[in-house]
C-alpha cells in the first residue's frame, strides 16, 4: 500500500488476516450490534436507546477504533456514573428528613441531585442527555435506585424531603452511598429502627387463650411496630383471629392507658364477647348510653371502650373523642373509612393515640386510593399527598400496570401491612369448593330483561349528562338489569312473572335440608331477601333473617340460635353481615346475585369456611345465563383484590369505568 500522509510518501504492508481479526473482536466487543442483522459490514441501529448503548461500547475499546462523525453531528458519553461519584447529605427539618446532593462528573463538574432528580423524571433511559449531543451513562442499579428515591421523595425548596417512615424501604439505596454524611436525628432514627427489629415481646399472661404459631407472630409483629411508635394494618383473611392477635396487644399497653375500639354495628356485639372470653381484665364500656363526656373524663388504664362508625361520624361525638389522648386505638374492619370525603373517615383520621390499629379483610376493595386513605389513618404522610400518590402509584399501576410503580408501592407499604392467606397458615382448614349454578331464564324473563337493556341504552345514549352524573346513571341502569335477573317483581311488581332463579333456590335448598346440611343464603337486595324468606315460610323451612335493620341484641341472639341449630337457612344481606360473624354451623352458601368484587363475596363466605368449621365448605353462585351477571362473573376472573396485588405481586385492575360499564350494557 502507496500513500501520502502530511506531504510524505509512504509504504506499508496490510495483514489482512489479522485487521479481520482485530475487527471481528472489536464486533464481538458490541453486544448491542447482535439486535441488528449485518449487511455488508455495515448495520443500521434506529433506536437512540441502543444508539447509546452501542457508543458506550465503542468508547470502551478506546485506541482499538477510531470514531468518525458527519460535521456538526456527534453524540458523546461524557461520563459514566454509579454510587461512587454521587455524594448526598441527610438531615431532619421538623418532621422530615431534607436531603442535598450532587454527582461529580470529572474533576470540575457536578450535577446538583435536584437537577439530576427532574432529569430522570423525563428521560426512561440509563441515558441523561446533558444538551450538545452529550450524555451521562448511569449503570442500570444507580438508575433503578435513584428512581426508588424519586417516588419516596418529594420537591422542597432547594432540595428533596422524604417521609421519616420511608426510610425502611430506602434502605437499601443509602447504604449504598459512600460519600454520605447525616445528622444525629438520622443516627437516632437509625437506631431506633434497628431496637424495633431485636425488640422481643411477650405474650401478656392475662391472655385467656392458646394462640397458634401464625397469631404469635402477628402479636409480635404489631409490639414491634407499637414499640417504634408507628401505625400498623392487620389485613389477615378473614377468620383467621385478627381480634384475638388485636386484643393480645392491647393487654401489653393496656396498663398505660385506656383504648378505644371502632367497630361497625354488627361487629360491637362480636368485640365484647371476644374481650369477656379472652381478656377478662379489660373493663368493657359500650359507647352512646349514659353520659358520654362522663365516661370520656373518668377513663382509666384497662378501659376499652366500644364505639360503632354510626356514632362516631356524629360531629358532638367526633369532637368529644378527638379530644381523647388514647393509648390504643382500632378501627375495625377499617374499610368502613376507605372514602376520604365521608364524615366517618374525617373523624377517624381527628382521633389521637400512642398506637393505632387498623383490621380488615379487605384493605382494598376497588381501587388504591381507599389504601391511601387507610394509611393517612395509621401513618400520615408515608404515602404522600393524594395527588402525588396518584402521580406516583395510583395512575401508573391501574391504568398501565406499571410493575416498578407497584414493586416499589410494595416495599413502601410492606413493613406497614400484615396478610396472610387461610391457604398459608392453616393447613387444617377443611376444603372450600366454589360451584356456579347457572340460571335458564323463561322465555317471558328473558324479554322482559331484553326490553329493560334496550330502554337503558336508549335512556342512556340520550343522556347529555357530567361525566360524575352518567356514571351514576349508567350505574343506576345496571342495578335495574341485575335485579330483574333475580325476580322481575323487584322491578315491576305488577308484572307477576315466576322466578327461576327462585325456583333452582328452592331446589338446591330442598336438596341440602334432605341430607342435613345447613346454608347461608347472601344477597346485595333486602327486597330480594323477603321475597325468599315469603318462599321458606309457604315451604315451612325454618331459618334465621339478618339485615341492616336487625338491632345489634337481636343480631347476636340470632347468630347464637342459629349455632345452636334453630334454622336450617340463615337469610343475610351482604352488607350487614358480610363481616364479624361465625356461623361455623352452615356448611353452605349461597351468594343469589354476584357482586362486583369477589374479595367482598369472599368475606361473606368465609362467615361458614373459619377456624371452628369442621366440614367441607360449598359455595354456590347463582348466576343467570346470558345476563348482565354472566359478565360481572367473568370480570372476577380479571379482578383482583388489589392488597394482593401488592403482597403477592398477581394482576391488578383499579375501578371499572364508566365506559366498561356502558359495554356491559350494550353488549348481547
Amino acid at each position: 500500500m502507496l500513500a501520502e500522509i502530511e506531504g510524505k510518501r509512504l509504504q506499508t504492508t496490510r495483514n489482512l488476516k489479522e485487521e479481520k481479526k482485530l475487527a471481528n473482536e472489536a464486533i464481538a466487543a458490541c453486544l448491542t450490534l447482535g439486535n441488528y442483522e449485518e449487511q455488508e459490514s455495515e448495520w443500521t441501529v434506529d433506536d437512540p436507546e441502543f444508539c447509546l448503548e452501542l457508543l458506550l461500547e465503542l468508547q470502551a475499546l478506546g485506541d482499538r477504533i477510531i470514531l468518525e462523525w458527519p460535521e456538526g453531528e456527534r453524540m458523546r458519553i461524557s461520563h459514566r456514573a454509579d454510587f461512587g461519584d454521587f455524594r448526598m447529605s441527610i438531615n431532619q427539618s421538623r418532621d422530615w428528613f431534607e436531603t442535598e446532593g450532587e454527582l461529580r462528573l470529572g474533576e470540575d463538574k457536578v450535577l446538583d441531585m435536584q437537577r439530576l432528580l427532574e432529569l430522570l423524571d423525563k428521560t426512561p433511559s440509563r441515558f441523561i442527555p446533558l444538551g450538545d449531543g452529550q450524555f451521562i451513562a448511569l449503570t442500570h442499579q444507580f438508575r433503578q435506585r435513584l428512581d426508588e428515591f424519586r417516588r419516596l421523595s418529594e420537591k422542597h425548596g432547594k432540595g428533596t424531603r422524604f417521609h421519616p417512615l420511608a426510610a425502611l424501604a430506602l434502605e437499601d439505596f443509602v447504604d449504598e452511598i459512600d460519600d454520605l454524611k447525616v445528622d444525629k436525628h438520622w443516627k437516632a432514627h437509625v437506631k431506633k429502627i434497628k431496637e424495633m427489629r431485636n425488640f422481643e415481646p411477650q405474650l401478656p399472661s392475662t391472655l385467656q387463650a392458646e394462640l397458634r404459631d401464625y397469631q404469635i407472630e402477628g402479636f409480635e409483629w404489631l409490639a414491634r411496630l407499637a414499640h417504634w411508635g408507628v401505625g400498623a394494618c392487620l389485613a389477615d383473611d378473614m377468620g383467621l383471629g385478627k381480634t384475638l392477635q388485636a386484643l393480645a396487644l392491647i393487654l401489653t399497653r393496656a396498663p398505660q392507658g385506656a383504648t378505644m375500639i371502632v367497630a361497625p354495628t354488627s361487629v360491637c356485639m362480636n368485640w365484647i364477647g371476644e374481650v369477656a372470653k379472652f381478656a377478662p381484665t379489660l373493663n368493657v364500656i359500650v359507647f352512646g348510653t349514659g353520659d358520654r363526656q362522663k365516661v370520656l373524663d373518668n377513663l382509666q388504664p384497662f378501659d376499652i371502650v366500644i364505639c360503632s362508625y354510626g356514632l362516631l361520624q356524629q360531629e358532638e361525638v367526633a369532637e368529644m373523642l378527638a379530644k381523647v389522648e388514647w393509648q390504643t386505638v382500632v378501627l375495625d374492619e377499617a374499610q368502613a373509612i376507605k372514602n376520604t370525603a365521608t364524615k366517618r373517615s374525617q373523624a377517624a383520621m381527628n382521633l389521637q393515640s400512642g398506637f393505632k390499629l387498623i383490621t380488615t379483610g379487605t384493605p382494598i376493595e376497588n381501587h388504591l386510593g381507599e389504601l391511601w386513605n387507610l394509611f393517612r389513618f395509621i401513618n400520615p404522610g408515608l404515602l404522600g399527598s393524594l395527588d402525588n400518590f396518584n402521580t406516583n402509584y395510583a395512575n401508573p399501576i391501574e391504568r398501565s400496570q406499571d410493575k416498578e410503580a407497584r414493586n416499589q408501592l410494595k416495599k413502601l407499604i410492606q413493613p406497614f401491612i400484615l396478610r396472610r392467606t387461610k391457604n398459608q397458615v392453616l393447613k387444617e382448614l377443611p376444603s372450600r369448593t366454589e360451584v356456579t349454578l347457572q340460571v335458564e331464564l323463561t322465555k317471558e324473563e328473558l324479554a322482559f330483561y331484553e326490553a329493560l337493556r334496550r330502554d337503558a341504552i336508549a335512556k342512556l345514549s340520550g343522556s347529555e349528562a357530567q361525566a360524575g352524573q352518567k356514571h351514576l346513571q349508567v350505574l343506576a341502569e345496571i342495578m335495574k338489569l341485575r335485579r330483574a335477573c333475580c325476580n322481575t317483581k323487584l322491578v315491576r311488581p305488577d308484572i307477576p312473572l315466576p322466578s327461576s332463579k327462585l325456583q333452582l333456590f328452592g331446589e338446591v335448598v330442598s336438596e341440602l335440608i334432605d341430607n342435613k346440611h345447613k346454608a347461608l343464603v347472601f344477597s346485595q337486595f333486602v327486597d330480594h331477601l323477603h321475597i325468599i324468606r315469603d318462599y321458606l315460610d309457604s315451604q315451612k323451612i325454618s331459618y334465621q333473617y339478618l339485615d341492616g335493620s336487625t338491632p345489634a341484641k337481636d343480631r347476636k341472639k340470632r347468630v347464637e340460635a342459629f349455632q345452636a341449630g334453630e334454622g336450617d337457612v340463615f337469610l343475610i344481606s351482604l352488607k350487614a353481615g358480610g363481616t364479624g360473624l361465625n356461623l361455623t354451623a352452615a356448611d353452605y352458601v349461597i351468594h343469589m346475585d354476584p357482586w362486583w368484587n369477589p374479595a367482598v363475596e369472599d368475606q361473606a363466605s368465609d362467615r361458614a369456611h373459619r377456624i371452628g368449621q369442621k366440614r367441607p365448605v360449598t359455595i354456590y353462585r347463582l348466576v343467570a345465563k346470558g345476563t348482565i351477571e354472566e359478565k360481572i362473573v367473568d370480570l372476577h376472573a380479571h379482578k383482583r383484590d388489589l392488597a394482593d396485588s401488592l403482597l403477592e405481586g398477581t394482576d391488578m385492575s383499579g375501578k371499572v369505568t364508566t365506559d366498561a360499564l356502558l359495554q356491559l350494557i350494550n353488549e348481547i
